[in-house]
């Protein structure tokens, strides 16, 4: 879990970021998570944006991937939100 103050300087660094999966109409299966899991493992930080032709609001997106991987939603603004996780192996951003 993290504090209100990691929270928003994750979403500092969020801001520069374009949004590397697309959630579409075949919804979040086994695959798309396991790419999920991967990136931020590599990355840490990554946003996510959620298409019109999804069943899902980018909030409920958020809450189901973090459920299903064990990561922190950072952001859920518009069609976009903010996915982090501490990297395994070569943690590259420092929370205080």
């Amino acid at each position: 879990m993290i504090t209100s103050k990691q929270r928003s300087y994750l979403r500092s660094l969020a801001m520069k970021l374009e949004p590397i999966f697309h959630v579409g109409k075949n919804g979040i299966e086994g695959a798309f998570l396991k790419q999920v899991r991967d990136a931020l493992e590599a990355r840490e930080l990554i946003k996510i944006a959620v298409l019109d032709n999804s069943e899902y609001t980018s909030r409920e997106a958020s809450d189901y991937i973090c459920d299903k991987i064990g990561c922190d939603g950072v952001q859920a603004i518009g069609k976009k939100f903010v996915l982090y996780k501490k990297s395994n192996k070569n943690s590259k951003i420092e929370l205080i």
